[in-house]
């Protein structure tokens, strides 16, 4: 009998394009950020507040990943950003090789920040790496507080957590204590935030970690 092992070629594939990807990236002197959640945890509003937010200080452009359409790219190129989408069919997640494939689009010595909205998924997205510097992920507080121990690898991978909606917390049942202590207990580095894209609230925090890190990214130049 024979046994092949399928998963681990694949992510062996994926490895090697996402360090070609990475030496991309460092050569460039370009931060790169994987933005992972469920779907409808928000992570396209939050890219629209970002960047009308850090559009006047930094040079940004956005990857788009979705199974079907170009409705998230064609949101952020109304902000005046360049918006490259990847349709992915029935996969659930992208890969480095797509985003490889979208690199000559982009004028890399033009970038500070290059964003990149995974495909909403709890799974797959965490376990591909993409050449990104970091992973932040978003839990939206009308998923349920159960997310990190139920999900717990997305958690692990990630640098950041943003809990998103958190306008909504009266009107749901989420323990927004009980998401952090599962969360950090997967990850002592996490950082989180709790913000909301409808509001405002919490997001100046966000900009400045993220502006922080763009900034650690110019220094290595």
């Amino acid at each position: 009998m024979h046994e092949i092992a399928v998963g681990a070629g694949i992510l062996g594939q994926n490895d090697a394009w996402a360090q070609h990807n990475r030496e991309h990236f460092r050569a460039h002197g370009v931060y790169v950020l994987n933005l992972m959640s469920a779907p409808g945890a928000g992570k396209t509003t939050l890219l629209e507040r970002t960047v009308d937010a850090l559009a006047s200080r930094y040079r940004l452009a956005v990857i788009e990943g979705d199974v079907q359409t170009r409705i998230d790219a064609e949101r952020i190129a109304r902000h005046g950003i360049q918006a490259v989408q990847i349709n992915t069919g029935a996969a659930c997640h992208l890969d480095a090789r797509q985003i490889h494939e979208t690199l000559p689009v982009f004028d890399l010595d033009a970038l500070d920040l290059l964003l990149v909205e995974n495909v909403g998924n709890l799974v797959c997205p965490a376990e591909f790496d993409l050449g990104e510097h970091d992973k932040v992920m978003l839990l939206s507080v009308a998923e349920g507080d159960d997310k990190p121990i139920k999900y717990p690898v997305m958690f692990h991978a990630a640098r950041a957590l943003l809990v998103t909606k958190v306008d909504l917390l009266p009107y749901v049942d989420f323990d927004l204590g009980r998401a952090e202590r599962d969360a950090r207990a997967l990850n002592l580095e996490l950082e989180v935030f709790r913000v909301s894209a409808r509001t405002g609230e919490g997001l100046d925090a966000w900009y400045q970690w993220l502006a922080a890190r763009i900034e650690g990214q110019r220094t290595r130049r």
